[in-house]
């Protein structure tokens, strides 16, 4: 049976305090193209009352001109969504205790050597925590939600604790959701945004027109901020049609869409002079890349799906061998006709997302950890990781597995996340050349604990001590799967009313 309502939210806070500490510990990277192009979109906003970056196109090459102005040639969503956070934050950082703050971080010893070049000074003081802020409250806040999603949905298939917490923690820190989860990109961001519209449709048959609404609006924010999610959206508007079987489903998701769909078209209107995403045709670099095929893609090549799969470069399971699992669980996943539809809608996201990256002409992703155009697809994978370990976990040798697995994802990712300042490049192998490296080094990414005076690996001592008290540590249970395990486990999962399950998702998320 499953837990009491009252422990499962116990575990619910310390999954998200927990991946919370972890996702804003690390700073932004200051250097970073992809993300300052965002953050110069959100000050030239906030700040001037205007969408040119003209005044910060110094700090990124990731812009595009046209008529004489430089622009963000970037999906616009991240920055929209940020510009009221750094409004409200930049009132604060008015107040003479803001002002204070911003001095204070302008003699920082470790600030100065980050801010590079130069000193630290106050205009860049205040550029490092628009991007702090704004990566917090549009990136790391709802990817921890998303690890509680997976946590609650896991529970329910797999009915153990153990396996829910450990293959949310997996996903959470073992994959490329990890770096991505506190950096201003919008590869996570949409990641939860389309993995929390799944969960509020799975949670309910016929959800009503309110929910169906709120999923519609968060299925255009995600295709404003990567475009490519276009192919998971059309996956789970058929997923809720084919659920709730009322084509008056399809008509209200459609209408939740426009409000993001129109706010993107007038933002490239106001740009470019037209409403259709056009920003990348202008950008001053990449050209060559952007004019291949249709806009960079083209058809699959054997050498990108290597490289985005089983690469030391890129590869996807290289750096996290643990979601090899979730092939085989969402093959398990789809044996059971009560989730088959669930099953076949996380298939058709891995599927459609590594054929379209293995068509680009850009497939590595510049400075990168692992493939990261692939990150939207990740919780959906870990589903299928979940189901796996659930269903093979009365196996002492299985265990052994999965935690060699673990320790491996967990090591490779964390060691390319902050070993150095900067994510890898374009350097082969680079966990063996930069990561480990760096780190022997004591060259360990900025973090709060830098902030606070300490040095190298000894920074990450409040994050050592601060997770081992959230670690949600599982209960003791059967950890039996409702996946396939018996007959009668079969059957008892496929049991569970509604109603109960609904009850206690919507609790949770």
């Amino acid at each position: 049976m499953i837990a009491g309502t009252r422990h499962l939210k116990r575990q619910e806070w310390h999954i998200l305090l927990l991946l919370l500490l972890c996702y804003v510990y690390f700073l932004p990277r200051y250097a970073d193209w992809s993300q300052a192009s965002r953050v110069a979109v959100i000050l030239a906003v906030v700040n001037e009352g205007r969408l040119e970056i003209d005044d910060y196109a110094e700090t990124t090459g990731d812009y595009a001109e046209f008529n004489g102005h430089r622009y963000s040639d970037k999906a616009p969503g991240p920055a929209l969504l940020g510009v009221p956070v750094y409004a409200v934050a930049r009132t604060l950082l008015a107040s003479p205790g803001g002002q204070r703050l911003i001095d204070r971080l302008a003699q920082s010893e470790a600030l100065n050597s980050t801010l590079k070049p130069g000193a630290a000074t106050r205009d860049k003081v205040q550029f490092a925590l628009a991007q702090a802020v704004c990566t917090w409250a549009v990136v790391a806040i709802p990817a921890a939600l998303l690890g509680v999603a997976l946590f609650r949905l896991l529970l329910h298939l797999t009915r153990s604790e153990s396996t829910a917490v450990i293959a949310t923690l997996g996903y959470a820190l073992g994959t490329s959701a990890f770096p991505y989860a506190g950096a201003l990109y919008s590869h996570q961001l949409s990641a939860a945004l389309l993995f929390g519209s799944f969960i509020l449709l799975w949670q309910m048959r016929s959800p009503g027109y309110g929910r169906l609404t709120l999923v519609g609006v968060m299925l255009g924010l995600a295709l404003i901020s990567e475009y490519p999610t276009g192919l998971i959206v059309g996956g789970i508007g058929l997923y809720a049609l084919a659920t709730t079987r009322r084509l008056i489903t399809a008509i209200v998701l459609g209408v939740g869409m426009v409000p993001p769909l129109a706010l993107m078209a007038a933002y490239n209107l106001a740009i470019f002079g037209t409403p259709l995403p056009v920003g990348y045709e202008y950008s001053t670099l990449w050209q060559a890349e952007h004019q291949t095929g249709f806009f960079s893609l083209s058809t699959p090549t054997l050498e990108a799906f290597w490289g985005i799969t089983f690469s030391p470069y890129r590869g996807l399971f290289f750096v996290s061998p643990l979601l090899l699992l979730g092939v085989i669980g969402l093959v398990l996943l789809a044996r059971n006709p009560k989730y088959r539809y669930e099953a076949l809608l996380c298939g058709w996201c891995v599927a459609s997302f590594l054929a379209f990256n293995s068509a680009s002409a850009m497939w590595s992703g510049g400075f990168a950890v692992g493939p990261r155009y692939l990150v939207p697809m990740l919780p959906f994978l870990a589903v299928g990781v979940g189901v796996a370990v659930g269903y093979g976990w009365r196996s002492a040798v299985f265990r052994i597995l999965v935690g060699l697995l673990f320790i491996w994802s967990f090591a490779v990712t964390g060691s390319l996340t902050i070993g150095g300042q900067s994510f890898p490049g374009y350097e082969p192998q680079p966990l063996w050349n930069l990561a480990l490296p760096a780190l022997v080094r004591g060259d360990v990414a900025r973090n709060l604990g830098t902030l606070l005076g300490l040095h190298g690996l000894w920074s990450l001592i409040p994050l050592v001590i601060g997770a081992a008290l959230l670690v949600p540590w599982p209960s003791k249970d059967p950890a039996r799967s409702g996946i396939g395990v018996s007959h009668a486990d079969t059957d008892e999962a496929s049991d569970l009313s509604s109603h109960s399950v609904n009850q206690s998702a919507t609790a949770g998320v």
